[in-house]
């Protein structure tokens, strides 16, 4: 007891995780659910909790939202009344449970029959309602809220009463069992009207599974222990505690020891049944990121527990029988057929039920897993909530999407479920495309389908067997909807899904690589369709792949080619290269091309641009297209006076040099061009001083030699680019002189030195250059010390 109380304490140190604080008040409503608690003890535990409660700083029950349900644990068939201090608060905290169990007491005698006797019946029992004491047998039931009730169970339990526990844990399932059955038939009666709606209600505003109390763990634990000891040698639940441990070497019998159970039932059915009941409850998300991941938790834990267990055909009767009543139950499964768009998803619980069902009965194995397959809070045209029933949800939490903080792990979740059932599949073109409907109705995430589609591909083709053509087209459906739905959104993966479709495509076969060149538009960019598609068909490695005869080349590459054109038509700027290349080998497709890239020159690509696809037409040999190229790229270039160091450069002398070389005509062309684009001094120079070195067209168009007289600097079209030259040299002096310092001094003489070498070039260009720096002198005389070097250097 004094721990216990050293642990309230403990609990306002926010440095300790919330689990520590729920167990601590899962503990104290165990201690206060003494049965044999004097009232004085728990009139001092009362006082002792309100006042921790009371504290700012006392957790959340649900780590970081109020709990605003009503108060819960006090609906009790027993008429106690509720703690007015307690349902009052705004939230709910760690010890709010407890608080509430002080109201709780034992002295019901319907309750006190169920724990103290196995042979509690009353067969002429025969009041059906829905809080009837027996069940249609004459055995006992106890209505009470669940959670509530397992607490008891619990209680009695961690209190030494066993076979008590035992008891009324008996009787809550066989109430779950009847209340089950209740609901089907309830649901049955509306179904029509209900599924007409497209609406449902959520009855249950509390999951069993994740519950702060653990109601279903509790009684799974409870008829567990049972399956492992008689009667006489009960010792509790320490004992199954410890060797939770060791449960894989554990061997769990059916021993039908209660005369409460069905014929051919035992403790160890009955604990299936119960965390089949509640794994498969229709329930509301909760608030909270540490109450979300408790349900995810708690489920994974139940079902390692269950998996554990070596199913024999009577545990598999009763897989079955939860099943179809899942499957069936409307609203109050959560793989009813119209659920609350906030239902906890099932995919976790249907993977586990798929795997065990599927030896068995493979129909239902099936039927279940793709009903467990949506995920309705992704959905925009979700059902809505009937609101005309007072119990239904959205009258008590409001829609809180998208504040479903494990939204990713239930989506892998789902991932996940449709994997196995793919794996499943193999073979049987039925079962796949069913799985592959649902993944395209049910998955929203990219990056889940496209692991889907690998998956598929990994199987379809496995080393040790011939490649599974239906898996393998499913795969590439799946890789299809990838293309679609990423290809107006940003996608880091996007290459590597690209390329992986092509690769997936060529395993299924030509005409599946010809079908996604056909409809490139609806799945790639212009850019992804040229230069990884139609590049990767047209390559040997394809070729080969598909050992495809000269014929279905042909063809296939006619295919790339009119992808090619239509790509460069909606996207000359990054196609245009691409599509030229893949068009080589045919002229009227090579010349279509061309043509694509002379219309889109003058407005909608770059002079880089122009100057990347010139180059590579002079490298295929067409001197003359690479150099109408270079023309248009020079009319869209700008170079000013100090962008010496621009990488335009290079393309500048290069289209000089090959209009030098195709002869007098084409240079006297283009240089007008350059004496308009380029303003920079040093670049001109160097484009005048190559010209004047070699003559032009040495070797002209068709191999015909000119006459080798080289061009004369007094005349067109050498003279216009000597004038720009000098021009540029004197423009670019004065802008520099407005704004020099001290420490560039030298360096602007060396840059005289080079306006000198230029001026000279001219017949009168001594004259030139002496009045220039006269100029200079006159003008700059403020800068007395650069003007002496002007005239030490310069006279």
């Amino acid at each position: 007891m004094q721990i216990l109380v050293f642990i309230g304490c403990f609990i306002f140190n926010r440095k300790h995780n919330l689990a520590i604080f729920l167990k601590s008040g899962a503990l104290w409503m165990c201690i206060v659910l003494n049965p044999h608690c004097k009232l004085e003890q728990k009139a001092s535990w009362l006082k002792q909790l309100k006042k921790w409660n009371s504290v700012d700083v006392c957790p959340w029950e649900d780590g970081n939202h109020g709990n605003e349900l009503p108060n819960l644990t006090n609906a009790l068939p027993q008429g106690a009344n509720a703690n007015q201090d307690s349902s009052n608060r705004p939230h709910r905290t760690v010890f709010t449970r407890a608080i509430e169990a002080c109201d709780l007491h034992w002295q019901d005698s319907h309750l006190q029959h169920i724990i103290s006797s196995n042979l509690y019946t009353n067969y002429c029992y025969h009041d059906d309602t829905e809080n009837s004491l027996f069940d249609s047998h004459g055995w006992p039931l106890w209505h009470e809220h669940v959670p509530t009730a397992c607490a008891r169970v619990d209680a009695l339990r961690s209190h030494g009463y066993p076979r008590e526990a035992l008891r009324l844990a008996i009787a809550i399932v066989n109430t779950l069992r009847r209340q089950q059955q209740k609901q089907l038939e309830m649901f049955r009666a509306q179904k029509k009207e209900l599924l007409h709606k497209g609406v449902t209600s959520i009855t249950n505003l509390e999951g069993w599974v994740g519950h702060p109390l653990d109601p279903i763990g509790t009684l799974f634990s409870s008829l567990m222990e049972a399956c492992r000891v008689d009667d006489e040698s009960f010792h509790g639940f320490s004992d199954f505690m410890e060797n939770m441990g060791q449960c894989k070497s554990l061997e769990y019998q059916h021993l039908p020891a209660h005369k409460f159970l069905e014929e051919g039932e035992s403790y160890l059915t009955l604990a299936v049944e119960v965390a089949l009941i509640g794994l498969g409850q229709q329930r509301i998300m909760p608030d909270g990121l540490y109450a979300q991941e408790k349900v995810c938790r708690n489920e994974e834990q139940l079902i390692s527990k269950l998996q554990e267990i070596e199913l024999d055909d009577t545990l598999v009767k009763i897989f079955r029988k939860q099943a179809v009543f899942l499957l069936e139950a409307g609203p109050y499964s959560g793989l009813g057929e119209v659920i609350h768009r906030e239902s906890v998803p099932m995919h976790t619980f249907a993977k586990y039920l798929f795997t065990s069902l599927l030896p068995h009965d493979a129909e239902l194995a099936y039927k279940t897993a793709l009903r467990a397959m949506r995920l309705l809070v992704l959905e925009s045209t979700a059902p809505s909530g009937d609101m005309s029933r007072p119990h239904h949800i959205a009258s008590v939490v409001p829609n809180r999407y998208p504040r479903w903080f494990t939204l990713s792990h239930i989506e892998s979740q789902q991932c996940e479920l449709a994997s196995t059932m793919l794996t499943a599949a193999k073979g049987d073109v039925r079962r796949l495309e069913t799985v592959l409907e649902s993944i395209q109705k049910n998955i929203h995430s990219s990056s889940h389908i496209f692991k889907l589609a690998q998956d598929a591909f990994k199987i379809a083709t496995l080393m040790d067997s011939l490649p599974d053509i239906t898996l393998l087209k499913v795969s590439l459906e799946l890789g299809l909807q990838v293309m679609r739905m990423t290809l107006s959104t940003l996608n880091w993966r996007r290459r590597e899904m690209v390329r992986w479709l092509v690769t997936c495509a060529t395993e299924v076969g030509v005409y599946a690589l010809d079908s996604i060149m056909q409809n490139w538009f609806t799945l790639f960019t212009p850019t992804e369709a040229t230069s990884i598609v139609a590049t990767t068909v047209m390559s040997n490695s394809t070729i080969v792949r598909l050992h495809l005869d000269c014929h279905q080349q042909e063809k296939l590459a006619g295919s790339a080619r009119t992808l090619a054109l239509q790509c460069a038509m909606k996207d000359p700027q990054n196609c245009a290269l691409s599509a030229l290349t893949l068009c080589e080998k045919d002229h009227i497709a090579f010349e279509t091309a061309y043509q694509i890239v002379l219309d889109a020159a003058t407005t909608g690509m770059s002079y880089s641009q122009l100057f990347t696809i010139a180059r590579y037409m002079e490298h295929r040999g067409y001197p003359m297209r690479a150099y109408k190229l270079a023309t248009l790229a020079m009319t869209h270039l700008n170079l000013s006076y100090n962008q010496d160091t621009h990488p335009a450069i290079n393309d500048v002398l290069w289209a000089c040099a090959l209009s030098h070389s195709l002869g007098k005509n084409e240079l006297a062309a283009i240089i007008p061009l350059v004496v308009k684009s380029v303003k920079c001094a040093t670049v001109l120079s160097d484009i005048l001083r190559r010209c004047t070195l070699t003559t032009p067209g040495i070797v002209g168009l068709h191999g015909r030699r000119n006459s080798g007289k080289l061009m004369s600097l007094d005349k067109a079209p050498l003279r216009q680019l000597l004038d720009a030259t000098i021009g540029a040299y004197i423009n670019t002096t004065h802008s520099r002189l407005t704004h020099i310092s001290p420490r560039h001094y030298s360096e602007f003489i060396e840059f005289l030195s080079k306006a000198r070498e230029t001026f000279l070039m001219a017949h009168d260009g001594h004259i030139q250059f002496t009045q220039f720096i006269d100029n200079l002198k006159q003008i700059y005389k403020g800068k007395k010390k650069l003007m002496m070097l002007v005239r030490e250097r310069f006279g």
